[in-house]
């Protein structure tokens, strides 16, 4: 990682420490990485919109984060507040770290829309999401929410598999995806189910 992108990435640690987002963030990034020697983004843009993408969950009170993902949100728009301030922050850690104001402007964009906005605004927008998304198909991505979601191991396999192709937008994550997903499978006995 580039000397720019490691200072981004201490000015985020102290907003990531919520939610494991520490943890998130960090395999998040491995994938990205992944990514990006595929599908050609800009690393400039995406390594910094993936590090700040989740800073935002710093400013919902803790007890609230549970109701805004996962299989039964009660409070989905918290989804939304968290990309808008994540957004804030990130501008402001970038700024702080005097990045390119053109690539500023594309990663806070990038930010605010990563879970909610459907169609990708361009193509590091496309790896961002999907290296978010891969997170879940990882051994650690995987427990972190079985755990967090009470799901046992083989339902929670199969929904991952299930939403893929609806999830995932280039075809380099989907094949990233089935792959962790045959992974898994092989640590089902592991989990009893």
């Amino acid at each position: 990682m580039k000397r720019i992108h490691q200072k981004i990435f201490e000015k985020a640690k102290p907003f990531l420490r919520t939610r494991k987002n520490l943890i998130h963030t960090r395999i998040a990034l491995r994938y990205a990485l992944k990514l990006l020697q595929s599908e050609k983004g800009d690393e400039d843009v995406v390594i910094p919109a993936v590090l700040l993408h989740d800073v935002g969950w710093k400013t919902i009170p803790s007890n609230l984060h549970l109701t805004a993902f996962g299989p039964n949100p009660s409070n989905p728009k918290l989804a939304r507040v968290h990309e808008v301030e994540g957004a804030k922050s990130a501008k402001a850690i970038l700024k702080d770290s005097h990045y390119p104001p053109q690539k500023i402007e594309e990663i806070c964009l990038i930010i605010r829309g990563h879970d909610t906005r459907k169609r990708p605004i361009s193509r590091n927008d496309r790896i961002v999401k999907d290296a978010d998304k891969l997170y879940r198909y990882s051994r650690k991505g995987m427990a972190i929410d079985r755990e967090r979601f009470q799901i046992p191991h083989r339902e929670y396999l199969a929904f991952l598999k299930g939403i893929m192709d609806q999830w995932f937008l280039t075809p380099t994550a989907k094949r990233i995806a089935k792959k962790e997903t045959l992974l898994r499978e092989d640590e089902a006995e592991e989990f009893n189910g």
